[in-house]
């Protein structure tokens, strides 16, 4: 099933909203790009000052020394901000604080464990970290994105009809994205289209589209619903004139998209009407 709908210029509350997100959007990008980097020396500068200490301190001790380490990184930066503190601890942390120092061998067994721990927990805890930074930018937003939420929430428990919340999250996509048109498409995917990632993101095939100083991708965008896990259809975006929607509306959009699988789980499959 996939229905249009024609054109319709974003809320001037969301224009100007727009308009602060570039600035931010400036910020975001610098952030992370820091984060990389801290994540990638962060830990090396830990563990090498906790070479002093390594033979008063537990290998457990100075493995949670670590981890904290991982998670203030992903709190500030990105997942793969995270993902790369969690291996740079693990490196460093057997490098400098298992015997044989020094080198990447690492002999007693008990260590083995303390650095595969340290490598999953610090990958664990750096998922959640990112996670957690994507609600708060959701939470920081403006009162017009945290309506539309509650209104689609609000319809999706209260519709008789699946297709009624399909129906009201295109138009709630068009207006928060500027979109040109947006349809819906329920069943298999086909053909491999820029896609808008759960973060917020964009890809074009299997790299990141910097959509922020590059603009939408030539085409449509699509946004994946799923409920439970499984896919369910997918928004096809057709980007609009106007300028690129900040991160903020980007991650509203993720999440009117899923509460339009979560409506498409509990009815069931679309019926062509």
């Amino acid at each position: 099933m996939s229905s249009d709908i024609g054109v319709r210029g974003p809320r001037p509350a969301l224009a100007a909203t727009n308009a602060r997100g570039d600035g931010m959007m400036t910020g975001y990008r610098l952030r992370d790009r820091l984060a990389l980097l801290a994540g990638l020396a962060g830990p090396f500068l830990v563990a090498l000052a906790l070479v002093p200490f390594r033979t008063d301190l537990s290998q457990t001790n100075t493995a949670l020394i670590l981890v904290v380490v991982v998670v203030a990184i992903a709190a500030i930066g990105s997942r793969a901000a995270g993902a790369l503190a969690a291996l740079s601890a693990a490196a460093w942390f057997d490098f400098f604080l298992t015997r044989p120092y020094r080198t990447f061998d690492i002999n007693a067994s008990d260590d083995i464990e303390t650095a595969v721990l340290l490598l999953v927990v610090g990958l664990i805890v750096s998922q959640l970290a990112a996670h957690a930074r994507r609600l708060e930018v959701i939470t920081v937003t403006d009162a017009g994105y945290l309506a539309r939420i509650h209104e689609t929430a609000d319809l999706a428990q209260s519709a008789k009809s699946s297709d009624s919340v399909v129906d009201h999250v295109r138009h709630q996509l068009t207006e928060l994205l500027g979109l040109r048109a947006c349809r819906f498409e329920y069943g298999t995917l086909m053909g491999q289209p820029p896609r808008l990632q759960p973060d917020g993101s964009v890809v074009v095939g299997r790299k990141r589209w910097d959509v922020d100083s590059r603009g939408w991708p030539e085409g449509e965008t699509e946004l994946r619903t799923y409920g439970n896990g499984h896919y369910l259809g997918r928004f096809m975006l057709t980007p609009g004139p106007g300028p690129v929607p900040p991160l903020q509306a980007r991650l509203v959009a993720v999440t009117l998209a899923d509460q339009t699988g979560a409506a498409l789980d509990t009815a069931g499959p679309l019926k062509d009407g």
